[in-house]
């Protein structure tokens, strides 16, 4: 019936058309301004500490290990929406203050670096002992083997699964929203405020996610086939 009457109803769809392209460019806007640099960035200090942290849990040091062991287990074991309100909410309780966009960026690092220091370990583990234990045997040492024979072969085994977090990133970072971080969704909550259109705006939004996804989505794919066709050899 809703949708009916939008389309037999010139006045109407003219309307809902007319609030849909003046909506598109603050929420484009809201997108390359906010979404997709917060999501980035996120993702960028998620992947380095995510390094550190499974090369902590790979440790035969004891304190690293449990540091890093507690890190991953608090962030796996809470809602990312939990975490954000810690960080903006919770935080000025004992005197620390940032801005939302800080905040946002802080959230979403932790977590990227939580989730994908599972994968990049269990990449590292995956590569045969005998590659350690041949850079050790031409005089190498952990740090050079490392660098120089593990890692380049693990990144091979986690640039697929690293690429699809970095697309749920994306699509969580409307969770910033909540933070007050002006972000595509919170510029879709801010329009949909003045003229009620919930449905239209946040339908709007939906697609841009698409929009930016669906390619995205390509890439990992082919990424999967390069990576998998040479593993395979």
């Amino acid at each position: 019936m809703y949708l009916n009457s939008i389309f037999t109803d010139p006045e109407l769809f003219q309307r809902y058309y007319d609030i849909a392209i003046s909506s598109l460019l603050p929420l484009v806007k809201g997108a390359i301004f906010y979404t997709i640099p917060l999501s980035i960035l996120s993702f960028i200090i998620g992947i380095i500490l995510a390094l550190f942290t499974a090369l902590a849990r790979l440790s035969s040091i004891k304190i690293l290990k449990f540091i890093a062991n507690v890190y991953v287990s608090v962030v796996r074991g809470t809602p990312l929406l939990v975490q954000l309100f810690i960080i903006f909410y919770g935080l000025p309780n004992v005197g620390i203050t940032l801005d939302p966009f800080i905040a946002a960026v802080i959230g979403f690092s932790l977590n990227v670096g939580a989730y994908s220091s599972e994968i990049i370990r269990g990449a590292i583990l995956s590569i045969p002992s005998g590659q350690w234990e041949a850079g050790y045997s031409i005089g190498m040492s952990y740090g050079q083997n490392l660098k120089r024979i593990i890692l380049p072969q693990a990144v091979r085994v986690s640039v697929p699964p690293l690429s699809n977090t970095f697309i749920s990133l994306i699509k969580d970072s409307s969770l910033a929203a909540l933070i007050l971080v002006t972000e595509m969704f919170r510029v879709a909550q801010q329009i949909a405020s003045t003229n009620y259109e919930f449905l239209l705006l946040y339908t709007e939004v939906a697609l841009i996610y698409w929009v930016i996804c669906f390619p995205l989505s390509i890439a990992q794919q082919r990424l999967e086939h390069r990576f998998g066709r040479h593993l395979q050899r």
